[in-house]
Formats: structure tokens, sequence, C-alpha cells
């Protein structure tokens, strides 16, 4: 496992536009995702250890976004080649066996992972209605560790923050996780 942090928010830069297969068999866009008040666009997976320690918050996390106008998405860009928890199959185990609230989709070319310059699972991307970016950190402090029980819902409150203002809080701490799996001719 490589530890990876993500960078901090490039604030403004804008959403770019994808065409990916959801686990539902649909292909989904930007679009099609973007809630009126923007959206939450995750890199996440299925066997990084930061990514299972956080599963549950983060489907009760982007319910609660859902309200606020944000919709949320989650894309696997890792190469189910060499990490076989990873396959589409396997998407669509772990999205019903966490009843996910948004569509789980797979970036099987590993471009809108390149484009978006991800690094890590998890890796959240929050954007405002204008589809620019006021969010780059972390689900909370948690980590791989249980949450305490004055856990901070950092993501939720910033992206509470953007539907309600369209800006993201100043100070962010960046997300850790495993590194994006690339494919050995990326």
């Amino acid at each position: 496992m490589v530890l990876k942090e993500t960078p901090v928010c490039n604030f403004g830069e804008k959403a770019i536009d994808f065409e990916l297969r959801g686990i539902d068999g649909k292909t989904w866009s930007l679009a099609d995702c973007t809630g009126k008040n923007g959206i939450l666009l995750m890199f996440i997976c299925n066997h990084c250890p930061y990514v299972k320690a956080i599963q549950s918050r983060l489907v009760n996390d982007t319910l609660k976004l859902i309200d606020s106008g944000i919709n949320s998405v989650a894309i696997m860009s890792n190469d189910p080649a060499d990490y076989p928890e990873d396959s589409f199959e396997n998407m669509q185990k772990i999205a019903a066996e966490y009843n996910y609230p948004f569509p789980y989709l797979f970036d099987e070319t590993q471009e809108v992972a390149k484009a978006y310059g991800a690094i890590c699972t998890p890796d959240f991307f929050g954007y405002n209605a204008s589809l620019e970016l006021q969010y780059r950190g972390r689900l909370d402090d948690s980590g791989i560790k249980p949450p305490s029980i004055d856990n901070k819902h950092e993501l939720l409150e910033a992206m509470i923050e953007v539907a309600n203002t369209g800006k993201g809080p100043k100070q962010q701490i960046p997300s850790i996780g495993c590194s994006i799996k690339w494919k050995n001719n990326a």
C-alpha cells in the first residue's frame, strides 16, 4: 500500500466532463450526476482500507447532501487486472452491500482520473453549481480508525457550505489513502 495525500484545493478549477459506464449498465456524464447546487465527485475503490473504513459514513453523508442539492458520484479508476477486488463485478457487489445512493462508475481507461489529477482513494472533489472546485479535503479525521464520538464531518459541512454559498472553506485538510493503481502502460 502506497500512502498518498491529496494536493490543496485549486479553487475555481472547472469540472471536466466524462462519459463512463456505471455498475447499472448506463453511461453517465457529468451533467447526469450533478445536482442543482453542485456535485461531489469521489475517486474510490473496493480494496483500499481507507475507503473500507469510511463506507457507511460516506453513504450517510452523501444522502444528507442530496437534501442540500448536492449530488454525488463515485469513480473507480484502479486497474482490476492487478487488483481483482476492484473488478466491475465487485464494484456491483460493494454498491449493493452499502446501498450506494450515487452512481458508481468504472474509469477503465483511467483517463478521467488523470484528467482530474486524482492520486489516491479516497480523493474528493467538491464543486459548486457553476462546477467550480471548492473542496478537495478529507471526509473526516478518522483515517482508517473508527471515528471519535466528537467526529467532525468535514466533507459534509464543507459541501453544505458550498450548496448554501457557492464557496468552500478556505482551510481544508487533505485526504489520505492508497495510491491509484495505474496500468503498467499508463
